[in-house]
């Protein structure tokens, strides 16, 4: 890691513009979760695809990718992308090797 991004510090301004786009995909999937998730318990699960179907309204119409496309502009406008020895800068690197969805059913690695 290059000594320029050992330590970086943002705005208030900065953060709270990463924290209020983090907290409208948050907090609105949460409440889908709860929604929906009542009607799973007391009513089998009747409601998945309508579930599933305002899930991805949700992604596309509040145009989720955008959002969090925001929040990786914003983040990364402060960190030095200078290439290092093995033609990758930090970010890159750090990044290289997570799991990413690549077909239907792929599953995500949860690390806590």
């Amino acid at each position: 890691m290059q000594k320029a991004n050992e330590r970086i510090t943002y705005t208030f301004r900065e953060l709270e513009e990463v924290m209020k786009e983090i907290e409208i995909v948050m907090q609105s999937l949460h409440y889908m979760g709860s929604y929906y998730g009542e009607k799973f318990i007391n009513e089998e699960d009747i409601y998945r695809a309508e579930y599933e179907k305002e899930t991805t309204r949700f992604i596309d119409e509040w145009r989720v990718c955008e959002r969090l496309s925001k929040i990786r502009k914003i983040i990364s406008a402060r960190i030095n992308r200078g290439i290092g020895e093995d033609e990758m800068d930090d970010i890159e690197r750090s990044l290289e090797k997570i799991k990413r969805w690549e077909k239907p059913g792929d599953m995500p690695e949860i690390k806590e």
